[in-house]
């Protein structure tokens, strides 16, 4: 077997080509998008009303659009960013400073708890966040180079001509990554190795030194760089060495008097070195401390954005984690785009966002992220109904006759008289869909007692739609479960249909929602009454865990609500997130793990005619749902 040395010119060179073929796509017909899922207008923000007067939504999306936190893959992320799309310019070239903390091929398990009145839940990854935090490849430091490599050379095309990149590691693939970094950036661009020394580590009982330091390697893009110098106060003054450039030289040298005696200077000051001396986050850290696995204190990434880019530069991160740089680059005047593939990590940012009343921002999805994600296992003779005969068949359902059948997307329950239809991933099942359903069900081959469909993707209204079709028992959906594409990708053909579990969707059911007129505008209180969560079947969760998780399901089912907002004036199209709540949020309500259940949102411009309301939930493990209603 080969040695890492030895893979390395290849996994660069298919990384260089992964690269590029991504780059294409940007550049053709077919370009993936960024889906805008919500408009966030933090509620703390005492500009949202103005910002609500803005008569064209476009320019408010546009506005926003200078800050967005993306969901999805990076990779894909980066190819959206690059090829732009209708609402929005390619960022190619746009970008500052890039600032990652990837995983570190550590072999960590980050199993992920979540804390519920009288129930602690451990929820393990899904195969989707394994790719996040779990730093476990199957051919281990050679598939996580593999996974960075195509990342770094996009990131670069990303980059201004005078932009640089940081990249945070420590000792498992520092030196593999730099090695990387070189042929990507160029050796003759390589500025920095920063020794992050985080001082106050426990020292533990080991047989060698103590491991106290992460390392963050700085390249820039091009000759010019920023690059804004640091000073540290010291206790003391202390005697140092005067500096000086020398012309001559071409270097800086000793200052010396007209004696030829060096010279020494008494500062209180020095400017900071490549050691920086920064306490991890301790558990007494309440104020700033998230709990969440790898995040980095503030005062570190602060240092980064300062010296390596001015205010109302664009900054990127594409590992987020619990969104430091994000939260960092609002509080220093930077603009800011961040993406993480683990959902945790985009709701604890979104939060975070919304806590430090930060400026209106993007919540958007990579679009079409099935069918790209099954492009990539299939290959390019992939085509949907490839796909939707294979979901049937983990079903259990046998494939209708070809000619009632052409795009295999239907199937039949043996022994009864079942429709199947699985739904295409590039689509959202909705009421169209509901309908079709319904008159195939009733149509096709004589009739069928029952129709079962199976979608990725829903409408946001799905089941109000379900109810108000009152079709009872006869019509039944299901989720097919989010991480099925990489699980395909992993076992291929020898994934079996015991082995994937199909879920009922989860729904939110309103309360009381009053519109009054208040002096010349108006003001309006929005109540939830229930919440009913994604069948637990779908949740990585082992048996205990699971019979936790059912008991906080019957007995408080609204204390699995993580965040909700509301949009006052909903069109359908952009859902403009102006009043949020969300555990933990004890200015609302003390009780850090139950949201209010009750909006009021006062100062609203005064609208004529009815008023479309709209209320999204997030639970505490990512699923969303919808409702929204008409107030006359």
């Amino acid at each position: 077997m080969k040695s890492l040395l030895e893979q390395l010119p290849a996994i660069v060179a298919e990384g260089k080509r992964e690269a590029e073929r991504v780059m294409e796509r940007a550049e053709s017909n077919y370009r993936l998008g960024l889906q805008t899922r919500e408009l966030v207008i933090p509620s703390r923000d005492s500009n949202w009303q103005d910002f609500l007067k803005v008569a064209d939504k476009k320019e408010q999306v546009s506005t926003a659009g200078e800050n967005r936190l993306i969901y999805g893959d990076n990779l894909l992320a980066i190819g959206s960013l690059l090829a732009g799309g209708d609402d929005s310019a390619s960022v190619r070239g746009k970008v500052n400073l890039i600032y990652i903390d990837p995983p570190y091929d550590s072999k960590a398990d980050y199993r992920r708890k979540v804390e519920l009145p009288g129930a602690s839940i451990e929820q393990l990854p899904n195969v989707i966040e394994q790719f996040a935090y779990t730093d476990t490849w199957s051919e281990g430091t050679a598939s996580y180079l593999r996974m960075i490599t195509p990342r770094l050379f996009l990131m670069k095309e990303l980059l201004t001509h005078n932009g640089s990149i940081v990249v945070h590691l420590d000792w498992h693939v520092c030196h593999y990554v730099r090695m990387v970094l070189d042929e990507i950036f160029g050796k003759a661009n390589f500025v920095n190795e920063i020794v992050w020394y985080y001082y106050n580590k426990m020292q533990g009982n080991v047989n060698h030194f103590a491991q106290n330091h992460d390392v963050l390697l700085w390249y820039r893009a091009g000759d010019e760089y920023t690059f804004n110098k640091i000073r540290e106060e010291r206790e003391a003054p202390v005697k140092q060495l005067k500096r000086v450039w020398d012309k001559d030289k071409g270097k800086i040298v000793n200052a010396k008097g007209p004696d030829g005696k060096v010279i020494y200077i008494e500062s209180t000051e020095r400017t900071l070195d490549d050691v920086w001396r920064i306490s991890m986050l301790q558990p007494a850290d309440r104020k700033e401390n998230l709990f969440f696995n790898t995040q980095k204190p503030e005062a570190l990434i602060e240092r980064v954005i300062t010296a390596i880019s001015n205010e109302g530069d664009l900054v990127a991160d594409f590992f987020i984690g619990s969104g430091t740089t994000a939260a960092v680059a609002e509080r220093l005047g930077r603009r800011w785009i961040a993406s993480d593939f683990g959902k945790p990590a985009c709701m604890v940012t979104r939060k975070r966002l919304i806590d430090q009343d930060a400026t209106p921002f993007l919540y958007q999805h990579i679009g079409d992220y099935q069918v790209e994600q099954m492009r990539s296992t299939m290959g390019s003779r992939f085509r949907i109904g490839d796909l939707a005969e294979i979901v049937l068949g983990l079903y259990g359902a046998l494939p209708l006759p070809v000619e009632e059948n052409p795009n295999k997307n239907m199937g039949r329950l043996q022994g009864s008289k079942t429709l199947v239809l699985a739904d295409s991933p590039n689509k959202m099942t909705g009421l169209a869909t509901l309908r079709r359903a319904i008159e195939i069900r009733d149509n096709l081959m004589g009739g069928w007692d029952k129709v079962v469909i199976l979608g990725w993707n829903f409408s946001p209204t799905i089941g109000h739609d379900i109810e108000a079709l009152g079709q009872g028992d006869r019509l039944e959906v299901l989720v097919i479960p989010p991480d099925l594409l990489d699980r395909l990708k992993k076992k291929g053909h020898k994934l079996k249909a015991d082995e994937v579990r199909f879920s009922s969707l989860q729904y939110l059911k309103l309360g009381e929602v009053n519109r009054e007129q208040a002096g010349e505008g108006e003001s309006l209180s929005v109540s939830i009454a229930n919440y009913v969560l994604l069948s637990p079947e779908a949740l990585n969760l082992d048996d205990a865990n699971r019979e936790k998780l059912q008991h906080v399901i019957n007995d408080d089912p609204m204390a699995l609500i993580e965040y909700w907002s509301v949009d006052p004036d909903y069109d359908g199209e952009v859902f403009r997130s102006v009043w949020q709540d969300y555990r933990g949020n004890t200015e609302k309500d003390a009780d850090a793990y139950r949201v209010i259940t009750t909006a009021r949102i006062t100062s609203l411009p005064k609208k004529d005619g009815p008023r479309r309301v709209c209320v999204r939930v997030v639970d505490v493990f990512g699923f969303e749902a919808e409702a929204t209603v008409e107030v006359v």
